[in-house]
C-alpha cells in the first residue's frame, strides 16, 4: 500500500517528456527526486506522479485540474508553473495573455477546490528562469508571477519551494555551467538545481 501519493502537475519543465518513458516519470526533476527518495529510505512508501504538460499555463492547469489532481486523490500536490503565462507575452502572443491578476485569482481557486475537497497537502514552486540573464526582460516579467506563488504559499500554509531565487542565485554566481538549453527547459544540471531545492524545502515531511 502506498502511503504517500505525490502528484507532481506543471509545463513542460515538470512533463519532460514523460509519455516516452515507461516509468512516467521522465527525464527531469521528477525523475531524479523520485530516485532520490527511494535511495535515501529504500523502506519509504512513496509514489511520485507526474502530470506534467509541455506548454501549460494557469489556464490549462484548471482545465485538467479535475482528472489530473481531484481523481488522483493524492496526500500531496506539487504545483510548478508560470513560465509560459510569461513566455507567451515574450512571444507577443496577444490572444488570452494571462496577467498577473488573472494567474492569481486562478490559481487561489485551484488551491480553495484541492484544500476544500481532497485535504491534500499543498507545495508550491516559484517559476523557475527565462533567460539565464539575472535582469533579462523575461526574469523581470516573472517577478509578479514568483511573489503571487510566495503569497498563496502562506496563505494556504504550503511548502514553497523557492525554485526561482535559487536558479538566480546560481547565475549570480557567473558558472560557467548551463542551467537550460534554451533560457527555459532544463539541462540536467537545472533539473539538479530544482530537485535540490525542491528537497530542502520539503525536508522529510513526506516519509
Amino acid at each position: 500500500m502506498v502511503a504517500h501519493k505525490i502528484v507532481m502537475i506543471g509545463d513542460s519543465i515538470t512533463d519532460s517528456n514523460r509519455l516516452e518513458d515507461p516509468e512516467g516519470m521522465g527525464g527531469g526533476y521528477v525523475r531524479l527526486l523520485r530516485d532520490y527518495y527511494i535511495t535515501e529510505d529504500p523502506e519509504a512508501r512513496v509514489e511520485f506522479v507526474n502530470k506534467g504538460v509541455s506548454a501549460n499555463r494557469i489556464t490549462d492547469l484548471e482545465e485538467r485540474w479535475q482528472r489530473d489532481v481531484m481523481d488522483e486523490k493524492p496526500e500531496w500536490v506539487s504545483i510548478s508553473i508560470g513560465i509560459n503565462d510569461v513566455w507567451r507575452q515574450l512571444d507577443n502572443q496577444e490572444m488570452d495573455q494571462v496577467l498577473p491578476d488573472r494567474f492569481l485569482s486562478i490559481y487561489r481557486r485551484l488551491l480553495n477546490w484541492t484544500s476544500e475537497e481532497t485535504g491534500s497537502n499543498l507545495i508550491l514552486m516559484q517559476p523557475t528562469i527565462i533567460e539565464e540573464e539575472v535582469f533579462s526582460r523575461g526574469n523581470q516579467m516573472l517577478k509578479s508571477y514568483v511573489e503571487i506563488v510566495n503569497q498563496l504559499a502562506g496563505e494556504f500554509d504550503a511548502i514553497l519551494v523557492p525554485a526561482h531565487e535559487a536558479f538566480l542565485k546560481h547565475l549570480k554566481k557567473n558558472s560557467k555551467s548551463n542551467l537550460t538549453t534554451d533560457g527555459v527547459h532544463m539541462t540536467s544540471t537545472g533539473n539538479m538545481l530544482m530537485a535540490k531545492t525542491w528537497i530542502r524545502a520539503v525536508e522529510r515531511s513526506i516519509i
